[in-house]
Parts: structure tokens; C-alpha cells; sequence
């Protein structure tokens, strides 16, 4: 694994290939070879590398992965309370008491933005939270986050592959994983969610869900059945984004304190077959929400999007 040291800001996605310059070294000298007196007579041994050796790992309390959606029916205002909502957040004393309340392990966050299944960006990258400077700190490169994604379908598998892919990739190793959907629609591209999500809890992941229900009333449902699962996997609902940030408050604080809600699907082929949630717990936010001042003050300037 290959340690990265957090950063606020986006990576480049590619990475270099390994052992290149080393090939072009060994074919240089082979040909050479080949050209001196007895060179048929010539024994060549292997050549021999230094293996990889992964770096160390940060041990912390939790791994979480937030993905926000920024598909085509999230408008720029929308997307906008979303990411207000996560900022206003973290500035909040009770998630920043949740936080410390991990001790001198804390946590690693990072953040996504998705929309279609080829479309995923590392916004927020991840950062190791274990006092309130370094919390405060989090919430203002959030502020700082453009739109880099404009638009496209709405791929839920797509969006837990890509968080997979951001836990294995991290220099952190956390008691629990979480990666955390927020969207306000059903999947309608790519593999059905629940066989992502069933590819997630075999990897001990939990996905918990936010079901903004703006446009659909049954995205709840829908998250319920298809999205979450794991380790004491929840879903919540907000309304509509006026009252997201009270929910992402409230989620957070139960993904940080590993509050124990209801329980998810469980893995595919325990005993008894899969477990379905007859009743993951749905925190319906109440509609006075919508009158509260976003959390964390004034909101900020509206973002721009970052071309593609």
C-alpha cells in the first residue's frame, strides 16, 4: 500500500509504471552481449529486483468515505447545500466532541463526487482528524471544493467501486470502513447497487446511505434495500437539501460513535441467507429544518464547476 500523506487537495489519477527505466537496462545490455566475442557461450542470470515493500499504515478509529452526488438532478444550488451541509458539519461542536471522543487515533476522511458509472472524482483527499484544528481544517477545504462534476446518470455502483477503491488506496488502517451515499435518486446506470454493496460488506465495509427525498418519496425504500448494508448499515432522510445539513449532522455523529442503529443486509451466503433489513432505521428530518440557518454560519459564495 502506498503512503500518501493527506492533502486537501485533488489527485491526478494515473499513476507511473514500475520498472520501466530497469527493462531498458536489461535489453541494453543484452544486446551488447550479444555482440562480444563468445557470446553464444555467454550465461546470463536473471535479474533480480528489490521487492515492493508497502509503507506503514495509521492506525485510526475509522475510515470514512463521504460521496456526494452531483448527477443531473442535482442543480447547482443543491449541490451547493450539500456540500454547505458537510462543512457546517464538521464545525459542529457536537461532530467535533465525536471526533475527539476517538482519542489520539481520530480519524481519516477523504471525499467523492459522483454522478455516471465512469464519472468519479476524488474532491477532498483524505486527512487524518484528531483535534479540532486539524477538523476545522477539513471543513474549510470542503468550502474550498469546486464542482467537478457536472451532470451525467446516476451510477450508485459506480460510487461505491470508486469508494473501495479510496480505502484500499489510503495510508490509514481503520477499526471500521464506512463509505457514506448521499443521493436523491435511484440508480438508473451501471451494475445494480446491491451486487457492489454485497462486494463491500465481504471486504468488511459497511455503506450507509442519506436518501434526500426531494423528487422521490421511495428513494428511501430504494436505499434500504439496494444500497446499504454491512455492520450496522443505516439509512437516513432528509426531506429535501434545506434540511440536509441536520441530517449529515446527525449521520455523522453515528458513523463516528459507531452508534449502533439498525442492522443491514448482511454478506451474501451466511447462514440463513442474506439478512434484509425489515427495518433499517429512517430519521426522517423534520420539515422545521428546512427554517434552521445552515449549519457553520454564513453560507458561502456558490461554486464553479471545474471543466472536465
Amino acid at each position: 500500500m502506498a503512503v500518501r500523506c493527506a492533502s486537501f487537495r485533488p489527485r491526478a489519477r494515473r499513476c507511473p509504471a514500475r520498472g520501466g527505466g530497469a527493462a531498458r537496462v536489461l535489453a541494453g545490455l543484452l544486446f551488447l552481449a550479444a555482440l562480444a566475442p563468445g557470446a553464444g557461450r555467454a550465461q546470463f542470470e536473471p535479474a533480480q529486483f528489490e521487492p515492493i515493500v508497502p509503507g506503514p499504515v495509521q492506525p485510526v478509529s475509522l475510515e470514512l468515505v463521504l460521496a456526494v452526488d452531483t448527477s443531473s438532478s442535482v442543480s447547482p444550488e443543491e449541490f451547493d447545500l450539500q456540500m454547505h451541509g458537510f462543512s457546517g458539519a464538521f464545525r459542529d461542536p457536537s461532530v467535533i466532541a465525536a471526533i475527539l471522543a476517538t482519542g489520539t487515533s481520530g480519524i481519516a476522511v477523504s471525499m467523492i463526487q459522483w454522478s455516471d458509472n465512469r464519472r468519479q472524482q476524488l474532491a477532498v483527499d483524505w486527512a487524518l482528524l484528531t483535534d479540532e484544528a486539524s477538523i476545522l481544517a477539513f471543513a474549510e477545504a470542503i468550502d474550498d471544493t469546486p464542482r467537478f462534476l457536472d451532470g451525467g446518470g446516476t451510477a450508485i455502483s459506480g460510487a461505491i467501486e470508486f469508494g473501495l477503491a479510496e480505502l484500499s488506496r489510503n495510508a490509514f488502517a481503520g477499526t471500521r470502513q464506512v463509505i457514506d451515499i448521499s443521493g436523491d435518486g435511484r440508480a438508473n446506470q451501471g451494475a445494480s447497487p446491491d451486487s457492489l454493496r454485497d462486494l463491500a460488506i465481504l471486504q468488511g465495509v459497511t455503506v450507509n446511505g442519506l436518501a434526500i427525498l426531494n423528487e422521490d418519496t421511495s428513494v428511501a425504500d430504494y436505499y434500504k434495500t439496494n444500497v446499504i448494508g454491512g455492520e450496522g448499515a443505516f439509512v437516513m432522510t432528509a426531506n429535501d437539501y434545506e434540511s440536509f445539513a441536520l441530517a449529515i449532522q446527525e449521520k455523522l455523529i453515528k458513523e463516528i460513535g459507531g452508534v449502533p442503529v439498525a442492522e443491514g443486509p448482511g454478506a451474501p451466503g451466511a447462514p440463513g441467507g442474506r439478512t434484509v433489513a425489515a427495518g433499517a432505521e429512517l430519521a426522517q428530518m423534520p420539515e422545521a429544518a428546512a427554517e434552521r440557518t445552515a449549519l457553520g454560519g454564513p453560507r458561502p459564495p456558490r461554486r464553479g464547476v471545474v471543466p472536465e
